[in-house]
């Protein structure tokens, strides 16, 4: 079993390459032989060494209980989880560690993660989520690429947050400027009324009305009548009329004359009566009488940063932090692979920013010189064990994080083949 990140993780993706890496991987039990007796097991597989991760390692004992290569005896709080997903519950408490690390207070804020597509920070950015944070969301190098895990990402952040690829967040102007907008809320487009959007219309009615391209051309309109006479209510009116021409459109019914400024021309001097529609959304629906767009959302003051250390990240932080004057720090980025020189210097960004708003910044599934690296602790256990539990309906929704979203993966399985 394999994931998307991390030294011990589960590939998004499979590959010939990878499969048959896994042919090759030695039998590892992180459980004794009495815990394991029942044969139901499952292994994470770190990827970085090539062999079953001990620490990411599952098993359900002789007497029903789940035992994790970590964290021991789960107890009842893993019995609707499966095995597989529980491999990474590491990763998952690695993620709400970073979390409490950095927004244990009540106030919400704008909170940052680098590495939001390795299970840890996918985990991290789930639940920062989910606590009612923005999350402006840096995904690694290694998956910026794929436009599919780029937009699942994003789909895994509820509104104003985002996510980014790693090469964005390189242009340290263009990061900044973003993590403004969405603390302070100007990065959504504001709300317009239904007079300005009826004035809009107006101003354009008279601007291009004139022109003849299309036969039959457009009827003399006096500007003072539409003023007055063409009200949003007759504007709401004149829209539902798209509505019917475009069913004759797909139906192929070209008998019917249908030109807008001519019925601007009638409504004006004879205007529709109108009846009172109802209120509220109507998806796929536009409305003229009703305020539209999007209204301003401020994530709030950045909180802190979250650095999952990547094994690209880690050695170029080592080796820049090897070298003692600035001369010899420019040479060992110059040495940098370009992978190693893009994923520090996005990371550089993150941290930046965090620290110029005066918030923490910590690092999961590792250290990097000169940042606090946290371990997670039995409540960040509980707590991902909380969020991965599978509901009745299949999902991961979690009453306990008083919300609807829980924390979920991106997994592959590959299960032996029977001898």
């Amino acid at each position: 079993m394999m994931f998307s990140g991390g030294r011990s993780k589960l590939l998004s993706t499979a590959s010939r390459r990878g499969l048959a890496t896994l042919k090759k991987l030695p039998a590892v039990s992180p459980v004794s032989q009495s815990e394991s007796s029942t044969g139901f097991v499952a292994h994470a597989i770190d990827t970085v060494a090539q062999t079953l991760s001990t620490q990411d390692s599952v098993a359900v004992n002789a007497s029903g209980s789940v035992v994790h290569g970590t964290y021991g005896d789960l107890g009842n709080a893993a019995d609707a989880i499966p095995l597989e997903y529980l491999a990474l519950l590491r990763f998952a408490a690695q993620g709400a560690a970073g979390v409490r690390a950095i927004a244990s207070g009540s106030s919400k804020g704008t909170v940052l993660v680098y590495g939001a597509s390795q299970a840890s920070g996918m985990a991290a950015t789930q639940l920062a989520s989910a606590q009612g944070h923005a999350v402006v969301a840096v995904v690694s190098g290694d998956h910026a690429g794929n436009t599919l895990l780029m937009e699942s990402v994003k789909g895994l952040i509820d509104a104003p947050g985002t996510a980014v690829p790693e090469v964005y967040a390189l242009s340290k102007k263009n990061f900044a400027d973003l993590v403004q907008a969405i603390a302070t809320g100007t990065e959504e487009s504001s709300s317009a009324s239904s007079a300005e959007m009826l004035e809009e219309f107006k101003a354009n009615l008279m601007d291009y009305s004139y022109l003849s391209q299309f036969q039959p051309g457009a009827p003399p309109i006096d500007k003072a009548a539409l003023d007055a006479l063409f009200t949003p209510e007759q504007y709401q009116a004149f829209r539902n009329k798209f509505w019917d021409q475009t069913s004759r459109v797909i139906s192929g019914d070209e008998s019917h004359f249908f030109s807008p400024p001519h019925i601007v021309k009638s409504m004006v001097d004879m205007p529709d009566k109108t009846t009172p529609t109802k209120t509220g959304a109507f998806p796929y629906s536009f409305g003229g009488g009703s305020p539209y767009g999007i209204a301003p959302m401020a994530g709030g003051a950045v909180a802190g940063a979250i650095l999952v250390v990547t094994p690209v990240l880690e050695a170029a932080a080592k080796a820049v932090d090897a070298a003692k004057t600035l001369r010899q720090k420019g040479e060992a980025l110059s040495f940098l692979t370009d992978a190693e020189r893009t994923a520090f210097g996005a990371a550089c960004s993150v941290v930046a920013v965090a620290q110029k708003q005066g918030a923490p910044v910590v690092t999961i599934g590792g250290s990097l010189p000169g940042l606090t690296s946290v371990e997670p602790s039995k409540e960040d256990v509980d707590q991902a064990l909380a969020a991965m539990d599978i509901q009745e309906d299949g999902s991961t929704s979690s009453i306990i994080l008083s919300d609807l979203s829980g924390c979920d993966f991106f997994m592959e399985i590959c299960r032996p083949q029977s001898q």
